[in-house]
């Protein structure tokens, strides 16, 4: 073996020296990126909260600040100490294992209120079909696109119902048209609900005809359907297979933990095997997000 061979392999078989070298490493780095580091750690502390807090308020969910943060602290803190003390007395992997949890947990309120307003806006461009029906309908027998939509306040139901009575509800209190509507376009940022915005706040002004644009619309936002329908079809396998090369590791961990617990032993018990499972979640993670960016189509 030559010499630098055996000078590596000293430095990653001896504790002692991995584990000053990871935390040089890591202060060099937190040292040259402080202020990014700093606005990273704002984002997923207060941040999250704000966030979580604004979609909230953009479905239309009356809550308080406080219970919130009660909701995201049990669900972060108190989950990291339940798995601290499921691991004791090996303080290094609980302490290691309960922060993980706990930093993943707090950005889980996030996620699923990212999802559920996501999946909110969906709804609300499916509904503007019918919507944009009942309001050309309208408009051809004489009606104000304020009167039309108060009958599709009326008779569809939520989302669309609350965010045109919410556009509505402003008019009434002597705000105009086109900054309800553009508040509109800002709560559901979707292509289909910005033409329409824009649709009818510029044929507000110029004049024209409101029935055709309404039956324009609702033909965009069918044919865009059917595109996104045929894409998710067809991306419908490599999401499949991403998900099941990301479990794939995990599952043969958990194999491994169960056939022959030794053999997996010094991934949880020694500094190297610690770094090595850091690294190997950090490529999963790095994996995945590649493997979605490349099946994920917008249209």
């Amino acid at each position: 073996m030559n010499p630098i061979d055996l000078l590596v392999s000293k430095i990653v078989g001896n504790d002692f020296l991995i584990i000053p070298i990871v935390a040089i490493l890591i202060f060099v780095v937190a040292y040259l990126w402080s202020d990014r580091i700093i606005l990273w750690l704002h984002d997923r502390s207060l941040g999250q909260r704000a966030e979580v807090l604004r979609l909230m308020e953009l479905m239309f969910v009356q809550t308080d600040e406080r219970k919130v943060t009660m909701m995201m602290m049990v669900s972060s803190f108190g989950l990291g100490a339940l798995f601290f003390l499921v691991f004791w007395p090996n303080v290094l992997i609980g302490t290691i294992i309960g922060c993980g949890v706990t930093i993943a947990m707090w950005s889980v309120p996030k996620l699923i209120f990212q999802h559920l307003w996501e999946k909110r806006c969906t709804a609300f461009t499916d509904q503007m079909v019918d919507g944009m029906t009942l309001m050309a309908n309208g408009v051809k027998a004489g009606l104000s696109v304020q009167q039309c939509m108060e009958r599709v306040k009326d008779n569809m139901p939520n989302p669309i119902s609350q965010e045109f009575g919410l556009v509505l509800s402003e008019v009434q209190v002597g705000r105009g048209m086109a900054d309800a509507l553009n508040d509109l376009g800002m709560r559901i940022p979707r292509p289909d609900v910005q033409m329409f915005v824009t649709c009818v706040n510029i044929l507000s002004e110029t004049g024209g005809n409101l029935a055709e644009t309404f039956q324009t619309i609702t033909y965009t936002i069918r044919e865009r359907q059917k595109i996104e329908k045929k894409i998710d079809a067809m991306t419908a396998q490599g999401v499949t297979q991403g998900i099941i090369i990301t479990l794939i590791p995990f599952g043969l961990l958990g194999a491994f933990a169960i056939v022959d617990p030794t053999y997996v032993e010094p991934l949880f018990t020694t500094a190297l095997g610690i770094f090595a499972l850091f690294i190997m979640l950090a490529l999963q993670v790095i994996g995945g997000l590649m493997i979605r960016k490349v099946v994920k189509i917008q249209v």
